[in-house]
């Protein structure tokens, strides 16, 4: 059963055990520190498909199918999978699962999607509606610079704040068993906006909600950064990472020894032309499925925070001139070893 503690944070009295997991990127994601985390480095970006979107659903499909056989389970015994992306009407999800016939909720949270996910499929376990469930997302660099920024052949420059979207998918399979790592809480994301109206600066947008988020769960549970391996966001990126520390540290929270950034972490800067990180669905669920949960369940780390970030704007508020309203949702993940 899930315990409220606070407005929108609980813990589970019974953990809830994530089963299996997986992780698949595109190539450059590949070529990135990362690299050898993932299950899989997919070469091709259009994955043999037609269409930029068509290649992200089968990024999405082939993260759940993988993390569904590490199981030795089939989609079969899944009760339902929650899933979505930034595609318009979240159809890289919709039509990546379809054939699986597993149950499917939709869910949109931009880039807090797999957080959203994971936070919705253990509130479920833990009530008795579910004995098994998947979260997953994805995104794509190519479906996502169609959307919401300029078609690929424009070749339009990228400013010095911009992040580059995350060719990736990855997916976790939770149950009511004791499993590789377990869920004991998590706090649903307010959401928060900033004024920003840059779509080429997001980190700035993003990272209120993520401070405020961390901050709720922190006082809600009467603990301090201390107390956690490591304190994860989603995607700020280099400029969001810098701002998100300064904030909290306003609040008195200090987690500059405990940050990692999903988006810094997945590409190397430096050397890969992405301005400031990675973005998009797929970064924070790529490395938390690939990074993170193995750490969890070696018991190289034994209790983390992991608080996917995301900007909630479309192209047509931003075309009619609207700010970008963000939100964070947060999962505290713990080790069984």
């Amino acid at each position: 059963m899930a315990k409220c503690i606070d407005r929108g944070v609980f813990s589970l009295e019974v953990p809830v055990g994530i089963e299996g997991y997986a992780s698949v990127v595109g190539d450059k994601e590949g070529k990135g520190p990362l690299g050898d985390c993932f299950d899989k480095v997919i070469e091709d970006s259009h994955f043999g498909m037609e269409t930029w979107e068509k290649a992200e659903s089968r990024f999405l499909f082939e993260a759940v199918r993988t993390a569904v056989k590490k199981t030795g389970f089939s989609p079969d015994d899944i009760g339902a999978v929650c899933a979505g992306d930034l595609i318009n009407q979240c159809t890289g999800s919709t039509y990546g699962l379809r054939e699986m016939g597993i149950p499917f909720l939709g869910i949109y949270g931009a880039c807090s999607t797999m957080a959203e996910g994971i936070l919705l499929t253990s509130l479920m376990i833990a009530s008795g509606a579910l004995r098994r469930a998947a979260a997953a997302t994805s995104s794509h660099f190519s479906t996502a610079e169609r959307q919401f920024r300029f078609p690929l052949s424009y070749g339009g420059q990228r400013t010095p704040t911009s992040q580059w979207t995350c060719t990736a998918s990855g997916a976790v399979i939770l149950s009511e068993n004791a499993a590789v790592c377990s869920i004991s809480g998590g706090c649903i994301g307010r959401i928060t906006d900033m004024d920003v109206n840059d779509i080429n600066n997001m980190g700035s947008a993003m990272a209120p909600a993520a401070a405020e988020t961390i901050r709720r769960y922190l006082a809600a549970t009467g603990t301090s950064p201390e107390d956690y391996d490591c304190i994860v966001t989603g995607d700020l990126g280099a400029v969001g990472s810098t701002l998100v520390k300064e904030l909290l540290k306003n609040e008195g929270y200090d987690i500059s020894a405990q940050h990692l950034d999903c988006g810094v972490m997945i590409f190397d800067s430096d050397e890969q032309d992405v301005n400031c990180g990675g973005s998009g669905c797929g970064c924070s669920a790529s490395v938390l499925c690939g990074y993170f949960l193995p750490k969890l369940e070696s018991g190289e780390l034994h209790n983390i925070l992991f608080a996917a970030t995301g900007a909630l704007m479309s192209p047509m508020t931003l075309q009619q001139g609207e700010t970008i309203p963000a939100i964070s949702h947060l999962v505290h993940l713990v080790s069984r070893a």
